[in-house]
């Protein structure tokens, strides 16, 4: 049976039955067999291995998607799909305009949030199978009276001067993925709708080399919750400066100051791990500006230092208990003094092996801490860190 039959026969009465009875059931491999056995005396083996496939991807999903039972995805679907909260951060960029069109659309997680503020969306996706789920989702977030979907090649799709595009290109194919910068379409063409005058929003990897955005044109790194996510290029129409970090779900963003520099000396009370987004736009001196009374304690390691707690939603602050040279041995007796025996260790700048450290330490002690392995002034370092006290 053809994918797209498939999902027909999942949208049938009997196909929505069963869907609703496996989100009831327990799915575990060792409770899946006795399910499938007594499901097979009412449906077909065909439509029970979708009906599997399905809700354990919806399982999936509800990670991303508040209202995930409901919708449809492929496993390459929702692995591309912007999570919801992601999807409306897009969309805010075109607060301006009342249509835009998501090219290479998916299973719609950006075409939902780019239709949530009340504007039209098209979404454009050549995977017929794709293109249906990406209405069919749009109609259980409520937002499908504003989408249209067109199954087709994007290259094919005539878009007009003043217009607005969002895209979030294919980075492999199949189970490969593409080399860094490598997209389907490729990101060459992308640029080229903004010099026939589209306003594009691309969606790309935020391992994507810094040197391939043409001038005049905003990279965004996204982070939520601490895990880098994206690199968003915004088109010079769109643009409105030249790096930005922006943190989920607070939607804080940092963006370039112009003439940022930190001094580098030793380490002080705190020490400040910037989020991978402010340290992948290469804000880490603009976030030291910011935030005044800071430095770095090393020319070349993103960490920032303090003599007083800094509050932002830019960086996590620990305090530090210990600072000495990098050495096994000494780091162990310090933890043994200082009674811990719980560490979660975190690394910049470092090539120590932080598994086997953990497995050297064998430690007893009751308290946990932050042991963060980098450099100081060109030299191998260790600190043993706690959160601070509210009122530190």
């Amino acid at each position: 049976m053809q994918p797209l039959e498939l999902l027909d026969e999942l949208r049938s009465p009997a196909g929505q039955a069963l869907l609703e009875e496996l989100s009831h059931e327990s799915l575990d491999e060792r409770d899946a067999i006795g399910t499938i056995t007594r499901l097979r005396s009412r449906y077909s083996q065909t439509l029970i291995a979708a009906a599997l496939d399905q809700t354990r991807l919806r399982e999936r999903a509800r990670a991303k998607f508040v209202r995930a039972a409901e919708m449809y995805f492929t496993k390459a679907g929702l692995e591309q799909a912007s999570s919801e909260r992601m999807a409306r951060h897009h969309g805010r960029r075109y607060a301006a305009f009342d249509h835009v069109v998501d090219l290479c659309c998916g299973v719609g997680g950006d075409l939902i949030g780019l239709a949530s503020e009340g504007r039209r969306a098209t979404g454009v996706d050549r995977d017929p199978v794709h293109a249906r789920m990406a209405k069919l989702n749009a109609d259980a977030n409520e937002v499908g009276d504003r989408v249209g979907v067109v199954c087709a090649d994007v290259f094919d799709i005539p878009l007009e001067p003043g217009g607005a595009a969002f895209i979030d290109p294919a980075r492999r194919s199949g189970e490969d993925r593409f080399r860094a910068g490598a997209s389907e379409p490729p990101l060459e063409w992308c640029y080229e709708l903004a010099n026939r005058g589209v306003h594009v929003g691309i969606k790309a990897a935020p391992g994507l080399p810094l040197d391939l955005a043409p001038r005049g044109w905003e990279l965004e790194f996204v982070s939520e919750h601490r895990e880098l996510k994206e690199c968003a290029l915004w088109s010079p129409s769109l643009a409105t400066t030249a790096r930005r970090a922006t943190i989920l779900p607070s939607g804080d963003s940092l963006v370039e100051a112009n003439g940022a520099s930190l001094d580098v000396a030793p380490p002080g009370v705190f020490l400040l791990d910037p989020d991978p987004a402010v340290t992948r736009a290469g804000l880490v001196e603009a976030l030291g500006a910011q935030l005044g009374d800071c430095w770095k304690i090393d020319s070349m390691v993103a960490f920032l230092s303090a003599d007083r707690p800094l509050n932002t939603a830019f960086a996590r602050t620990l305090r530090i208990e210990s600072s000495l040279p990098w050495n096994l041995k000494a780091l162990r007796a310090e933890l043994v003094r200082l009674d811990i025996g719980t560490i979660d260790i975190r690394k910049r700048g470092s090539a120590v092996d932080v598994d086997e450290v953990q497995r050297k330490l064998k430690l007893r002690g009751t308290r946990a801490a932050t042991v963060v392995l980098t450099r100081v002034a060109d030299r191998p370092w260790a600190f043993v860190c706690v959160a601070p006290s509210r009122d530190a």
